[in-house]
């Protein structure tokens, strides 16, 4: 396999792609959008990744039940952005969660306070695996229970899974039947991921010999970027290509932003009909990835898992388009939960956009200490959300905290040695400073 991939790294353009396998957005949105929408958004299905867990902020149960804006969770504002389309659009987009063993009780639960709301929600889960003792290559449970020692020796295989299960709920046969035809894949902590009605209109309007199968939506990487997966084209096809398919020799190669310009942001439009065709024929072909774990006890296993984004290569007259950053606004640490409270968003029908009382489009590099890692300190340690509209730059390190109606503008680093503790007073306006152990505030 190491062969081939290494053949396909020499080989491989990136995003010097043909012209026709990756297109610019701007290409895609210059086409007018018909007079009635309503046709093509009640072919849509929104779904949205909800397998994962809040504990890498340092919360208990479904990520997306964590408050990002306002008091709204992911899930939230999800449900708000469909709901406007609806009622604006006099549509019936319904919303799908596809969720795993871990979060399924608890969304399960919560669903029922969107009762009144103008969305129809379904739910089905994904497969449950079990871990592989690394030595053994032996299955660590010892029965199919989850409770006891057998807590943690399961896991859900990845969103590539998506495909198989959604199939086997019933649920991809009902959609169809109620003349559905695509759905819209993307990550429910990107909240960058809203319906486009541009890239909608560009697949339902495809002549029928050329229907376009599926569309991966991809934008320009940033040094904060290296690590996600790129397209690229081979034997004729596209294809996702994932830093852990690649040789540690090649790694450098890989994160190179000369040469794959442009990573996959796990947004995804896709044919119904072709998934279905795909599953019936087994002739969805994804790379496996083994991904390596330590249990708490100690023992080293490895889970295989897929990638929803490696299926392209399966599907006809499959595109990559090239979108604005603004289409990719994850939430994966604390340091981006800063970012999306702040004033540099504003929110409007679930919707967040960037002020336009910011000169520049980018986002500020946001790199928040331990601290700060779990919601709850971090919610201690700032009496209210900085004014971050000419921040640049934010590195906070130590024990630090901020009182009201604090401005942040430049480039601000805030480093608290041990010991020592820092309270920003409300008020302050720090721009292009160095704050240091005993609050001493330097230029920068």
């Amino acid at each position: 396999m190491h062969t081939e991939l290494e053949k396909l790294l020499d080989t491989a353009t990136g995003a010097r792609q043909g012209e026709d396998s990756i297109q610019p957005y701007d290409k895609i949105a210059a086409r007018p959008l018909p007079d009635s929408l309503a046709d093509s958004l009640n072919k849509l299905v929104v779904v949205k990744l909800n397998g994962g867990l809040g504990t890498s902020m340092g919360c208990k149960g479904p990520k997306s039940l964590i408050s990002v804006r306002n008091e709204n969770t992911f899930l939230d504002l999800t449900v708000q952005q469909i709901e406007h389309l609806n009622k604006k659009y006099n549509t019936d987009v319904p919303l799908v969660l596809m969720n795993s063993f871990n979060t399924d009780e608890d969304t399960k639960k919560i669903l029922q306070k969107y009762t009144h709301h103008r969305v129809k929600i379904h739910t089905f889960n994904q497969s449950r695996y079990p871990r592989i003792n690394k030595e053994s290559l032996l299955p660590v449970a010892t029965d199919i229970g989850m409770t006891g020692e057998n807590a943690d020796v399961w896991y859900p295989p990845g969103h590539g899974d998506i495909y198989a299960s959604f199939y086997n709920s019933g649920l991809l046969d009902q959609l169809i039947a109620e003349g559905k035809e695509y759905i819209f894949v993307s990550n429910i902590d990107n909240l960058g991921a809203t319906v486009d009605l541009n890239i909608l209109h560009h697949l339902v309007s495809q002549p029928n010999g050329k229907r376009c199968e599926f569309i991966m939506e991809v934008t320009d990487k940033t040094r904060a970027d290296v690590k996600g997966g790129t397209l690229i084209q081979y034997d004729d096809k596209l294809r996702l290509l994932e830093i852990a398919q690649v040789p540690k020799a090649h790694v450098d190669e890989f994160k190179s932003v000369t040469k794959f310009k442009i990573f996959n942001t796990n947004n995804l439009w896709i044919s119904l009909g072709a998934i279905k065709r795909l599953q019936e024929q087994n002739a969805l072909d994804m790379e496996i990835i083994v991904n390596p774990k330590t249990l708490d006890g100690g023992q080293n296993v490895i889970q295989l898992e897929t990638a929803v984004g490696a299926a392209i290569k399966s599907f006809d007259n499959a595109l990559g388009i090239n979108v604005p950053r603004s289409r990719f606004l994850p939430v994966k640490t604390v340091s981006d939960l800063l970012l999306v409270m702040s004033n540099l968003y504003s929110l409007e029908a679930g919707s967040l956009t960037m002020s336009q009382k910011r000169e520049f489009p980018t986002t500020p590099h946001v790199k928040l200490g331990s601290s700060f890692t779990k919601v709850q300190e971090y919610q201690t340690r700032f009496e209210s959300i900085p004014d971050m509209l000419e921040l640049d730059h934010l590195t906070v390190s130590g024990d630090v905290t901020f009182g009201k109606q604090v401005s942040l503008k430049g480039t601000v680093i805030i480093i608290a040695n041990h010991g020592d503790r820092i309270d920003i007073p409300a008020g302050t306006i720090l721009e292009n400073k160095i704050v240091s152990g005993n609050l001493r505030i330097l230029d920068h």
